[in-house]
């Protein structure tokens, strides 16, 4: 519900038995996520049963398959990414994502300096 709040996104149903919930946006963009159970260490899973959707869910899926854990927040990040254009929305480098890392890429740069301080000494 957090996550919904700032983006076009609702979250129209949540099943806990089955563990799934899904989420919708105007216009007719919608898909689903699956939440792994705690103990079985599957990872998550996204979908859409709209064909139209379907191909925007690629990065999604793709990370949700790379290596390592994966936390809800980021699995929908990363639907949100993948269905910006579907929604009429910029691209990534609009000003809420600038904004969300501000702080990251200013912390890179200073860390560089200081390598490279060490490196000429």
């Amino acid at each position: 519900e957090r996550w919904c709040a700032r983006t076009p996104f609702q979250l129209i149903a949540a099943e806990e038995t089955e563990r799934r919930m899904d989420f919708y946006a105007e216009p007719g963009v919608s898909f689903y996520v699956l939440c792994p159970e705690a103990a079985c260490g599957d990872n998550f899973h996204v979908w859409s049963e709209s064909e139209d959707c379907l191909p925007f869910l690629q990065l999604a899926q793709d990370y949700i398959s790379s290596c390592g854990k994966k936390t809800l927040h980021e699995i929908l990040e990363k639907v949100f990414k993948s269905f910006r254009p579907l929604l009429g929305l910029p691209d990534v480098d609009d000003d809420a994502f600038e904004e969300y890392n501000a702080d990251v890429e200013e912390e890179e740069p200073e860390a560089d300096h200081q390598q490279m301080g060490v490196s000429q000494q």
